[in-house]
């Protein structure tokens, strides 16, 4: 009898189209605090504190100062082997995209092109008022950062109660219907509407495969699991794809 790694492999070599929703977890292998929301604490923060509009409209200074030590931890924090095998596999088929909830730029610094961060950047800035967005994971001194137009620019995170970007959601959404293979790595499958991109590739007909060392809410949904950390499984997988290719 095959193993879900195995099957998985089998599935993806046979695939032209493959897409995949990437989670705290794999960012967790590059020491990237994850997301917990415990007694409503994120981090030590109440989230209503340092993650909506209000709170920014209420105190810039203390979102700031929240999420400049998320950037400043972010630019320390290196890829791992997961996010590298990932962008070394985007060229094997016709079709490949990584939708990512992550906001640390990690799939991007290894390489990623063929990448939607639905959740935003802590490598962006942006100004509401005059729309500039600046880019860049460079110290920030002045808290709020202030604009040229005389705004201030907030972090270009989307934050509880906003609706992820239009062109990102419909460029992963396009992705998991289209998909043969969908992997689904390192996420909690909790955070909506990400988790549903899983679901909309099941139900148009792609094997959807879990890699996460722990079962999720949708894992019995799933073609099988790989109860690996994505620095492990993912660089086998690609292993096995450079195999066969040879």
């Amino acid at each position: 009898m095959k193993t879900d790694f195995e099957r998985l492999v089998e599935s993806v070599r046979r695939a032209s189209r493959v897409a995949v929703l990437t989670g705290a977890g794999i960012s967790a292998e590059s020491g990237i605090p994850t997301f917990r929301v415990a007694g409503g604490l994120w981090e030590g923060h109440r989230i209503q504190d340092v993650a909506t509009p209000e709170a920014f409209a209420r105190d810039p200074r203390r979102v700031w100062e929240f999420y400049e030590a998320r950037r400043r931890g972010a630019a320390k924090a290196s890829p791992n082997p997961g996010h590298v095998a990932l962008a070394e596999m985007e060229d094997r088929f016709s079709e490949f995209l990584v939708a990512t909830q992550n906001v640390d730029g990690l799939h991007r610094r290894a390489g990623s092109r063929k990448l939607v961060e639905l959740h935003g950047s802590l490598a962006r800035r942006r100004c509401p008022s005059c729309a500039t967005c600046v880019e860049g994971l460079e110290p920030l001194e002045t808290l709020p950062p202030p604009c040229e137009c005389g705004g201030r620019f907030r972090p270009d995170i989307v934050w509880f109660g906003e609706i992820l970007p239009a062109v990102a959601w419909s460029a992963a959404e396009e992705a998991a219907r289209r998909s043969e293979v969908f992997l689904v790595v390192g996420t909690s499958a909790e955070v909506y509407p990400a988790a549903g991109l899983a679901l909309i590739a099941a139900d148009s007909g792609a094997k959807v495969f879990e890699i996460n060392p722990e079962a999720t809410s949708l894992s019995s949904l799933f073609a099988g699991a790989i109860r690996e950390p994505a620095a492990i499984a993912l660089p086998r997988l690609l292993g096995a794809l450079i195999e066969s290719s040879t």
